[in-house]
């Protein structure tokens, strides 16, 4: 499972993530919401193993992210936030870049690979490089990465940001039939993409958690609400 205990952050005087602990276990398909700023995209990085956390502790699967690092990293696929890549490699070049330091190897690694590319309809653009790539195209690369080894657990930072409606359908139908056999936590400010896709929502403001509960145990708070409506309240 994923876990935190008491996780923290700081920057100088400036508190990124204040006191958070929680969980998920497989089939959990977790939202994390939040205004700008709230501390979302650091508490990602920090399960990421990208940022030390300055108090407190995570875990991936059984490993500390801190001390175990390489270890915590192998059961995880992540997507940054922006889908930061290496702009002057072709598609095909990073994915084999990709497969390379995951380690994959023989008809496992051709099968996956042909997977990720099928998946994502990246066959058009194979021999073009990165840089030359639209937004949404960028976002499917960076998706493509975080699945190849097929890992338990998956952390994407705002996955559909840049698609348009049909390839928002098409992520959101991959990460439906991905759940049930992993952990996915999901940031987004798309409040429509909670209903999609998630099973339960952990709302932060200023760095604490606010809120968790389940799409219809949050709209249940103010009843005949909508869930942008609740949101804005629980975050006010």
């Amino acid at each position: 499972m994923i876990k935190t205990e008491h996780l923290s952050k700081r920057y100088g005087t400036l508190t990124a993530v204040d006191d958070l602990s929680f969980q998920a276990a497989p089939g959990e398909v977790l939202g994390f919401l939040g205004p700008n700023g709230a501390g979302k995209t650091t508490t990602m990085r920090i399960l990421a193993g990208f940022v030390a956390p300055t108090s407190g502790s995570a875990s991936i699967c059984g490993h500390d992210v801190e001390t175990e690092t390489l270890e915590a990293k192998q059961c995880l696929g992540y997507l940054p936030e922006g889908a930061p890549s290496y702009g002057e490699m072709t598609v095909r070049g990073f994915l084999e870049f990709v497969a390379d330091l995951r380690k994959l190897r023989g008809t496992a690694r051709r099968a996956r690979l042909d997977a990720v590319v099928t998946r994502l309809s990246l066959q058009t653009v194979l021999g073009q490089t990165i840089e030359t790539l639209s937004k949404g195209f960028r976002r499917r690369v960076g998706l493509a990465q975080a699945i190849i080894h097929d890992p338990l657990v998956m952390i994407l930072d705002e996955p559909t940001d840049g698609l348009d409606p049909n390839q928002k359908h098409e992520v959101r139908t991959l990460i439906n039939e991905m759940a049930p056999n992993k952990i996915i936590v999901i940031s987004t400010h798309i409040l429509e993409e909670v209903d999609a896709v998630c099973t339960r929502a952990i709302i932060i403001a200023r760095g604490r958690i606010v809120a968790d509960d389940t799409p219809d145990g949050l709209r249940a708070r103010i009843p005949g609400a909508q869930l942008d409506d609740v949101f804005r309240s629980i975050t006010a």
